[in-house]
């Protein structure tokens, strides 16, 4: 949701409380939208609207993971279907060419397993733990409602020799809902997740340990 939908989402939020007979204030309204604002408002507007036809918990006031869950399904739901469009991606698509997802989730889970080559190198042996490995680093993210800094493509093999000769190299294949996918692209950083850098002098005169000099510490 963008800014200016705020006050239509405040409206829609407040008239399924006084529904539920627990009208809110605005200090919790905003922590609603906090928790929330990631998604389309149509998209809450009809999670609303079938939370409250619900005969068994309609009469209570969703909560912000109500609603989540509700569009999206458990953390695990989305785990598992991340990690299906990456399975088929693999087997199709292969290491030389670069990808995009439609999901920027799976672009910094994959960052962080060593990205898209290191992936596709995996053996069949291997690929039952990875898909485990994949499925808890995605869940840890999306149970803390993260979003991450990521790469805007996965870098394939060709891509990377290309970058190396300093030639050009093809687009990225979108996997998923290609629309999202160019959107997952626009929204990546290409500059380093990690930071490295080198200690000051004062932080290494600091972390020396202390010599004892006759049973006085001494620097």
């Amino acid at each position: 949701m963008q800014q200016h939908e705020f006050d239509a989402f405040s409206d829609m939020l407040q008239a399924v409380a006084e529904y539920c007979g627990k009208p809110l204030s605005p200090g919790v309204i905003a922590i609603y939208w906090q928790g929330l604002k990631d998604l389309d408002l149509p998209a809450v507007r009809h999670a609303l609207n079938a939370h409250v036809q619900n005969p068994d918990t309609g009469q209570f006031m969703p909560k912000i993971a109500d609603v989540r869950r509700m569009l999206g399904g458990t953390t695990q739901d989305s785990a598992l279907r991340a990690w299906a469009k990456i399975d088929k991606a693999v087997r199709h698509v292969g290491p030389y060419a670069s990808v995009a997802f439609d999901d920027a989730l799976i672009h910094r889970v994959l960052h962080d397993m060593g990205g898209w080559v290191g992936l596709s190198s995996k053996s069949e042996d291997e690929w039952p733990f990875v898909a485990k490995e994949f499925e808890n680093r995605y869940r840890g993210y999306a149970m803390r409602n993260e979003r991450p800094e990521y790469p805007p493509v996965l870098t394939g093999i060709a891509e990377a020799e290309n970058v190396r000769r300093g030639l050009r190299s093809d687009p990225p294949r979108l996997i998923g809902d290609a629309t999202k996918a160019e959107a997952v692209m626009q929204g990546g950083t290409r500059r380093p997740l990690i930071g490295f850098a080198t200690a000051s002098a004062a932080a290494i005169e600091a972390s020396q340990p202390l010599r004892v000099i006759d049973g006085r510490s001494a620097a």
